[in-house]
């Protein structure tokens, strides 16, 4: 894992990474934090509709099966300084029912974008943050920053790198690709409405 990743609410303990395949969250969520998965996450105002003036963000996010929403939901609002221009949320295909991820896509009203592992893996040369756990249970050296920059798609910058909670991680990529070149990549990537939400 790399050293530079920052940290947003409770660290993490030990080895374990909120973007590996780890149990449910812990009876102690730590302060602030909803426990269980059908929890309705804190009442954020809704992010303004993108300025297609302005280079469009894609929130990339990770986390454990059964992140609490109100915590991806907090997390992924800690690290976007500018939630009106943020056009897509990403993530690993494997994390694309978790409603956590459909909570915070439905918070900025934006499409929920997924990507296979391997597809992730390409954006290894990319991530701030790589990490051997990570690959050793995804097989992607990372999640949230790989997520963001795939589809952000070339040229794009990491702006916020890997971040993490109790549970998950989250990291920001700048596109310097219109919004509608941003919106094409869609093509190669999986798009999930919040149709498949539900509480398990």
């Amino acid at each position: 894992m790399g050293d530079g990743a920052r940290q947003a609410g409770r660290a993490v303990s030990g080895a374990a990474d909120p973007e590996g395949p780890h149990p449910g969250p812990s009876e102690t969520a730590g302060p602030g934090l909803s426990r269980g998965i059908c929890e309705k996450p804190p009442m954020y105002a809704k992010a303004p509709s993108p300025d297609i003036r302005r280079r469009p963000l894609v929130l990339g996010l990770g986390c454990e099966r059964g992140t609490p929403p109100a915590e991806l939901v907090a997390l992924a609002v800690s690290v976007v300084a500018r939630p009106g221009d943020v056009a897509f949320v990403a993530t690993l295909d494997t994390r694309a029912g978790e409603p956590a991820m459909q909570a915070v896509a439905e918070h900025f009203s934006v499409p929920l974008v997924t990507f296979p592992a391997d597809r992730l893996e390409a954006e290894t040369p990319r991530l701030a943050n790589p990490s051997d756990i990570v690959f050793a249970h995804t097989g992607c050296h990372g999640v949230a920053e790989a997520a963001a920059l795939a589809q952000a798609g070339a040229g794009a910058r990491l702006i916020v790198g890997k971040t993490k909670s109790a549970h998950a991680t989250a990291a920001v990529a700048e596109s310097f690709q219109a919004f509608g070149a941003v919106s094409s990549a869609l093509d190669s990537a999986s798009l999930h409405s919040d149709s498949s939400r539900e509480c398990a």
